[in-house]
C-alpha cells in the first residue's frame, strides 16, 4: 500500500466509526426533542385555557429560551454590560458561539438554541465513542445515549443551555486523555477543550481532575516534551476560567465577581454542609414545600453513583464526578441540582452498566422518559427551577 493512502484509508476508518456512532445517538437523541417540545405544546395549552399567572405566560412563551436560555441569548445579542452584575454568572462561550453565528444571518436566538442542541448531539456521540473505546461493549454505548438523553434534567440540553456544549467539550477531553490501547493521550488537544469547557461553564474547570489523575498515571511514562503536554493539559482549565476572570477585572473592576454572583444566596449559594441542606429540604415535606424535597431523592440517588463510579470505572472517571456533585451539592440551594449532577457524564455509563436486562432497561427509560416529560412540563409552567 503506497504511503499517502494510508492516512486516507485511516481518515475513512474514523469516519465510519463516528457515523455509527451519530447512527446509535440520532434516535434517543430525537426522541428527547419530541418530549421536551410535546411538553412545551401541553404548556401552551394549559395557558391558553387557564388563568395562567403573568409569570407562567411569559416562561411559556419564552419556549426553548426559558429560564437561563433568554439570558444567554440577551448576552450574544447586547452583551454583558446592560443587564449588570447578574449576567456575569453567565460565562461566555455559548453568547460568543451563537454571536459569531450571527454573522451568518443567523438570529441571536436561534443561534443560542442551535449551538446548544448540536453541542448536546455532538457530547452525545463523543459519549458513544469513549463508552465504545473503553469497554468494547456497543450495547453499553448505546444505552448510555439513552440514558443521558432520556435523564429527567436533560430538558436541559434541548433548551438553549450550555449543558450541551459543556458535555462536549469534557467528553472529548476525556477521549484526548484515555487514548485506545497501544496510543498516547493529546494532551494539547485536552488542553485546549479543558480551556474552552471552562469558559463554557463554572463546572467546566472540574475537568482539570481528570487530567490530573491521568497525567499522575502517565507521569513517568512520558518524555520531556510530553511531561510538558501533560502540564499544559492541566493548566488549560484554571486558564480557562481565570481569562473571564480577568476580563471582569478589566471590565468591572472585580477579578472575582462572576463567582461571587454564582455563589450569591439568590443562586447556588455559597458553602454549606450539604447533610444540613439535605435535612432542610427533606423538611420541606412537612411545610408542604415539595418543590425543595424533590431534590433529597436525586442527592441520594447521585451519592450512590459517585461511590459506583469509583468501583467501575477508572480513577480519572470517578475524580471528575465526584468533583461535579461535591460543587452541585455543597451549595445552600439545591434548586438546580439535578442539571448539575448531569455535567458529571460518567454517571450516565454507571447507570448505563446497571440495565443489563432488556425489561430492566426498558421500564427504567420509559419512566425516565415519563419524568423527563414532567419535568420539562414544570419548567416550562414555572413550577421548577431547572
Amino acid at each position: 500500500m503506497s504511503a499517502p493512502a494510508r492516512p486516507l484509508l485511516a481518515g475513512r476508518a474514523r469516519m465510519g466509526v463516528f457515523v455509527r456512532a451519530l447512527r446509535a445517538v440520532a434516535v434517543p437523541y430525537v426522541v428527547a426533542r419530541v418530549v421536551v417540545l410535546a411538553a412545551l405544546g401541553i404548556a401552551h395549552l394549559v395557558v391558553s385555557r387557564g388563568h395562567a399567572s403573568p409569570a407562567v405566560i411569559f416562561r411559556v412563551h419564552q419556549g426553548l429560551l426559558a429560564w437561563d436560555a433568554g439570558f444567554y441569548e440577551s448576552i450574544a445579542h447586547f452583551g454583558y454590560a446592560p443587564f449588570g452584575h447578574q449576567a456575569l454568572r453567565f460565562f461566555p462561550l455559548l453568547p460568543l458561539v451563537a454571536r459569531a453565528l450571527g454573522t451568518t444571518g443567523l438570529p441571536d436566538a436561534a443561534g443560542v438554541v442551535v449551538v446548544a442542541n448540536v453541542g448536546a448531539l455532538m457530547g452525545t456521540v463523543l459519549l458513544v465513542l469513549l463508552v465504545r473505546r473503553e469497554t468494547g461493549d456497543e450495547q453499553l454505548a448505546r444505552r448510555s445515549a439513552w440514558v443521558l438523553s432520556l435523564a429527567p434534567p436533560a430538558f436541559c440540553l434541548v433548551l438553549g443551555y450550555a449543558e450541551g456544549l459543556l458535555l462536549a467539550l469534557s467528553v472529548g477531553c476525556f477521549l484526548c486523555i484515555r487514548p485506545a490501547a497501544g496510543s498516547r493521550p493529546r494532551w494539547w488537544w485536552a488542553a485546549g477543550l479543558g480551556y474552552a469547557a471552562a469558559l463554557t461553564r463554572p463546572l467546566g474547570v472540574l475537568v482539570a481532575f481528570a487530567v490530573l489523575a491521568e497525567g499522575v498515571r502517565w507521569w513517568q511514562r512520558a518524555q520531556g516534551a510530553e511531561r510538558l503536554g501533560i502540564l499544559a493539559a492541566l493548566a488549560g482549565p484554571p486558564a480557562g476560567i481565570v481569562t473571564f476572570l480577568g476580563w471582569s477585572a478589566a471590565a468591572e473592576g472585580d477579578f472575582w465577581l462572576p463567582l461571587r454572583v454564582q455563589t450569591s444566596a439568590g443562586h447556588h449559594g455559597g458553602l454549606s454542609d450539604p447533610v444540613a441542606t439535605v435535612l432542610h429540604d427533606a423538611d420541606g415535606v412537612l411545610h408542604h414545600h415539595l418543590g425543595t424535597a424533590l431534590h433529597v431523592p436525586w442527592v441520594l440517588l447521585v451519592v450512590v453513583l459517585v461511590v459506583a463510579a469509583w468501583r467501575t470505572l477508572p480513577a480519572s472517571y470517578g475524580a471528575f464526578a465526584t468533583a461535579v456533585v461535591a460543587v452541585a451539592v455543597t451549595g445552600t440551594n439545591l434548586d438546580s441540582f439535578e442539571r448539575y449532577a448531569l455535567s458529571a457524564f460518567p454517571l450516565v455509563v454507571v447507570v448505563a452498566m446497571a440495565l443489563r436486562t432488556r425489561w430492566f432497561e426498558r421500564a427504567v427509560l420509559t419512566g425516565s422518559g415519563a419524568l423527563l416529560f414532567a419535568y420539562s412540563l414544570a419548567a416550562f409552567l414555572n413550577r421548577l427551577v431547572p
